[in-house]
């Protein structure tokens, strides 16, 4: 069950609004195949309650409906009327699983607590609402009061709940007391269905989903790139490769989306997925050792079975001061370009240099590396920018006037756009589109960065990726204007097509 749009949009800072959330749900069980989606709290806001509402007409027109959940609360009729008129079908009520949250929080004894628990229940089936109960602060409640635990199973274990959900709400186990507690519970209830929901605070959700696994769990929770409170929850990604990988489990999830949904999640959320992240980063399946490339050459030797390929991406070799002869022979084959022992040797001293300068060096440089230090003239332009106009002004939008020159011809269009960049891309486009008859490339993610503690006249980085004839391309410019380095990465990349 994956629960990015309830718990993941508990992260500081992450609200998605509700067509979003509505997208988020479709590519969740549509396109990834989970198995269920937690999308919302009940009660939250009126914005909440329209995103429910769209998630679950959009569930029930496509056979989905029991496939999506919603979390509710002990209140008397509150959580369940809300949800009900969204048109779920499914509340996970929120119980104390621990008795100091018992006793503290609700003031309760757990008498109490079950009479409210089996009331609410009674009234969801009624309305034909089925029941999965979370047991809030349930780790602690197997450190503390494991006795109090098994009543509150015990008292409501023939009440018709569906799943009973254990969360490490303050992510306080390690894989061994996971593996003890989730095998007691299995032990005392053998017949229940139970699902594990982890907390990452000491970096531990995802060892511990495996460790649930092979306690008995039945049912495990995650989120897109990790999202949730305070530390996050097990990522979607990792404990999908940990399942099949190493317990051989499974599961119905579909590999090749992971990227394409992470990079949704990420633009989405406004929170950048760190470079290094498994499965998911940037650099994850980039090897940056020569020795590496070397062995790979030779028998897949640095490989192991998380292929890029399963998931939608492609293995690189980076180009740097670490960058070995076989990195560049990996890069040139990749290009279609074959140099001689001799320059490929000058062509692997010159990226060193660069590197010890701490220049990022890509695989779209190389062909201009290589005619650089081969004593050519930089690589034909078959595309030139002969002059370009942008601008703005308050309650206009952007306007862009270009010329550019393509195998000697001149063309020329004006577009409106978004912002600068995007009014000059749409000139362009025009020109590719209606002019030459070409297509266009798509851009499919555009970053800027500038130095640490950078001022405002610092100079400023664009990368950017672009997908051609489904061959992806990225390209990059520095200058000190952002729009400026944008221009200069579309003119690099429509010379490289």
């Amino acid at each position: 069950m994956d629960t990015t749009l309830r718990d993941g949009e508990q992260t500081n800072g992450v609200s998605f609004v509700p067509h979003e959330k509505l997208i988020v749900a479709r590519m969740l069980l549509h396109d990834l195949n989970v198995d269920r989606i937690e999308v919302a709290s009940a009660r939250v806001s009126d914005g909440e309650k329209e995103a429910v509402t769209n998630i679950c007409r959009w569930a029930s027109q496509n056979d989905k409906l029991d496939r999506v959940e919603v979390l509710g609360f002990v209140d008397g009729k509150v959580s369940i009327d809300w949800i009900n008129e969204c048109g779920c079908k499914n509340i996970n009520l929120l119980c104390k699983g621990s008795e100091r949250h018992c006793r503290y929080q609700l003031n309760k004894t757990l008498d109490e607590h079950v009479a409210d628990i089996k009331q609410s229940i009674a009234y969801a089936t009624e309305l034909g609402i089925n029941v999965n109960i979370y047991l809030e602060d349930w780790s602690n409640g197997m450190k503390h009061s494991p006795e109090y635990v098994r009543q509150l199973v015990d008292a409501l274990k023939d009440c018709g709940v569906k799943r009973f959900m254990l969360p490490d709400t303050l992510g306080v186990l390690n894989p061994i007391q996971t593996k003890e507690y989730i095998s007691q519970m299995v032990e005392w209830f053998p017949t229940i269905h139970f699902d594990f929901h982890s907390h990452n605070d000491y970096d531990l959700a995802t060892a511990n989903v495996m460790a649930a696994v092979v306690g008995g769990c039945k049912g495990v929770h995650t989120s897109v790139n990790g999202l949730g409170e305070r530390a996050g929850n097990a990522p979607l990604s990792s404990v999908q490769a940990i399942l099949k990988d190493q317990l051989h489990c499974i599961t119905n999830i579909h590999e090749e989306k992971l990227n394409e949904a992470s990079n949704l999640i990420a633009s989405y959320a406004g929170i950048a997925v760190p470079p290094n992240k498994p499965i998911i980063g940037e650099n994850v399946f980039t090897q940056v050792a020569g020795v590496h490339a070397d062995g790979d050459n030779k028998n897949n030797l640095y490989c192991n079975d998380l292929l890029p390929e399963r998931f939608g991406r492609k293995r690189e070799y980076a180009l740097g001061k670490n960058s070995g002869k076989a990195n560049i022979l990996k890069n040139l084959e990749e290009l279609g370009l074959e140099l001689t022992p001799e320059q490929t040797r000058r062509v692997t001293d010159r990226i060193i240099e660069l590197g010890d300068k701490k220049q990022i060096v890509t695989q779209e440089d190389l062909p201009y590396i290589v005619s650089d230090v081969l004593k050519h003239s930089t690589p034909d332009d078959h595309v030139k920018l002969l002059s370009y106009m942008v601008s703005t002004a308050y309650g206009l939008k952007p306007m862009a006037s270009v010329k550019l020159e393509v195998d000697g011809e001149v063309y020329e269009e004006t577009a409106i756009g978004d912002g600068m960049y995007d009014a000059f891309v749409r000139s362009v486009r025009h020109i590719y589109r209606d002019k030459l008859q070409r297509p266009f490339p798509w851009l499919t993610n555009y970053v800027v960065s500038i130095p640490p503690g950078g001022r405002t006249d610092a100079l400023v980085q664009t990368s950017i990726s672009w997908l051609y004839n489904d061959k992806p391309y990225r390209t990059r410019a520095l200058d000190a204007d952002q729009t400026e380095a944008a221009i200069k990465a579309t003119i690099k990349m429509l010379n490289l097509i």
